[in-house]
Parts: structure tokens; sequence; C-alpha cells
């Protein structure tokens, strides 16, 4: 459907610079395409990098006509409002997008297909990235623990934390010290930018499992695979670890965390443990209490965005003074001690 060369434009209505648009930031970190533009109107005139941890220089337009002229052949919805409904605010942006020809790639739960599959004309698409595709998988039996790669998964303190940027940093580390390393992707954002995966959050419970298993066989011939994180133990609203957990037999974790996070982000009333304590957490669940293949947090991915980079380098040794593992923020220093980690 996408082509690498296509021109895309990220929609990102009221929520660029927000966690909510982190599928527009992953894009425009990690993805194929040529970005002309970002839509939000409440930011026109900027550049990304003006409301962004990116050295990016698309600019932020107010309209979908701008985005036109500046030859955008597919429209993407870079934006994940709660719960991952469509907005009824956002149908008309869309009738004028396929009206004038673009393709359009949804992360949303709503399927935008059946809504204009009559409307498209000859070369135009939509791809809803969280539709299931293909048969429903087996029930989840553990055969990736039958494996004899290393299986790295990403787990985190919290939604939205940065699991699929670690893992994509992670990913791209091993392969730079020369091995074989594939990341596997499980959200929408991780499906678009490298263009395959599973939708992990639109797969019945009972088959999520075996949704991760049949993935992690079919990545069986490389060497280290890298599964992109969804969710926490630790929120109420997740179910999505377990699934991981159990698909993938992981062998190795890498924690996710913000710097400076004592509470949940939208559930203030939920604090985070001490890293020693959910790091045990983690690994108890994913060992099933020596049921299943024994994986160990190995490394803490911390997010140190909001820090200055002297701040920054403390919490990092504070961290790792406090767990005893290398921590490293992936974007700004690389992820080569996760890698080592790893490859311990």
């Amino acid at each position: 459907m996408l082509e690498p060369t296509q021109p895309i434009a990220l929609f990102a209505e009221a929520t660029m610079g927000s966690l909510n648009a982190k599928m527009a930031e992953g894009i425009l970190r990690y993805g194929r395409n040529p970005v002309v533009a970002v839509i939000d109107s409440t930011q026109a005139g900027k550049r990304v990098r003006d409301l962004c941890a990116l050295d990016s220089d698309v600019p932020i337009i107010a309209t979908l006509a701008e985005a036109q002229a500046l030859g955008a052949q597919v429209l993407v919805l870079g934006t994940a409002p709660s719960g991952g409904r469509l907005p009824q605010a956002w149908l008309g942006v869309l009738d004028q997008a396929v009206a004038g020809g673009m393709s359009l790639v949804n992360g949303m739960h709503d399927r935008l297909h059946p809504m204009f599959a009559d409307r498209l004309r000859a070369g135009q698409w939509i791809w809803d990235l969280r539709v299931p595709q293909g048969d429903a998988p087996p029930i989840c039996m553990a055969r990736a623990a039958r494996l004899n790669n290393r299986r790295v998964l990403m787990v985190g303190t919290d939604m939205a934390i940065g699991k699929m940027t670690a893992g994509l940093e992670l990913t791209r580390s091993l392969q730079g010290m020369g091995r074989d390393a594939a990341f596997l992707a499980t959200g929408q954002t991780g499906i678009a930018i490298t263009g395959r995966g599973i939708p992990l959050d639109a797969i019945r419970v009972d088959h999520a499992g075996g949704a991760v298993e049949r993935m992690v066989l079919e990545a069986a011939e490389h060497e280290i695979v890298v599964i992109e994180g969804q969710g926490s133990l630790l929120h109420p609203g997740s179910t999505a670890t377990l699934p991981l957990m159990r698909g993938s037999a992981c062998t190795h974790m890498i924690l996710c965390h913000r710097a400076g996070m004592g509470t949940l982000d939208e559930l203030e009333h939920v604090p985070i443990p001490p890293l020693r304590d959910v790091i045990a957490l983690n690994e108890a669940v994913a060992q099933a209490a020596g049921a299943l293949t024994p994986a160990r947090v190995v490394g803490i991915a911390l997010n140190t965005a909001r820090l200055t980079p002297a701040e920054a380098e403390a919490a990092l040794k504070a961290v790792e003074d406090d767990t005893g593992l290398p921590a490293a923020d992936a974007v700004r220093q690389g992820a080569g001690a996760l890698a080592s980690a790893v490859l311990a």
C-alpha cells in the first residue's frame, strides 16, 4: 500500500507536541516516507522542532488544502485520542482528502475503509492499521520458548513511555554492532513505520498471546528479535503486557521509564513503585514462578526528554545506582549500552 516514495501529511490537529501525537512523532523520527507537513491549525506557522525534541524543519500548517498544495499524496492520522476512537469533527477533513484523490493511513479503532470504499479511485487506498490480518491466530502454547534466539521485550512503568522508540533504537544499535536483529511491531505506529506487525490491542484477548507467538515464530531465523512493548503491568487499564510476555517467551527485557515520574501520567492516585520492585514484578510475571522462560530485565531505557543535559546525566546515574543495571536515554545517547547488556 504505502510506498516509501509517496509524500505524506500528518494530521495532528490540536495535539502536536503532546503525548497524543506520538504516532506523528514516531513517523517523523523513523518513517521512510517524505513528510511535507503536519496539520495542526492551533500551531500553524511553526516547525516541528519548535514543539518536539526532533531536529526537523517540517512545517506545521493549518489546512489539508495547504498539504495538498505541497504535494501530499497520503494523509496519515498522526494522533490518537483517548480510547482510539475517531472524532466526528475529523470526518470533513477525511472527506476532503478522499475527494481530492489522497489515500489514508488510519491508526484509530474505527475503520475508514467501509466509510469511503465506494469513493476510491484507481490507485487510491485506505490502510486501517488496527485491523488484524489473516486467520485468527492459534492459542498460545509457549512454542517460542523452544527457540534458540534472544527475544527482547520492551516493558514499561506506564503507557506512552517510549517503548517503541527505545525498541527501534535498540534494534539499530544491535544491527550497527553487526548482529542479526529484527524489530517486531505490535502497535499502529510501529506498523506504519515498518510496514508489518500486529495491532495487538485490536485482537481478542484469547488470541492475543497466539498472535504474538506466531509473529515471533515467523522471525525465528533472526539472532535477536526486539518486541515492541504495549501498556504496563502497573496500569489498571492495560492488558497488553501479559500476552506479549507469554507469546514471545522473552529471554530479556528492557524496562522503559520517564525520569522523575512518581505516578502514572493520567492516574495520579496510582504510584509508581521503586524501579527495583517494578523489575521484580516483570520478571516474576514473565517467568511464571519458574514455569516459563527465565526472562531478566537487563537494562533501563530512561526517557529524559524533559530534562537538561546535566539533569539527564544525574538521573541516569541515579537509576544505575539504584537498580545496578545499565541505563541510557536511547534518543539522546543511542542504545549502545542497552545493546551490550542484551549481548552480555
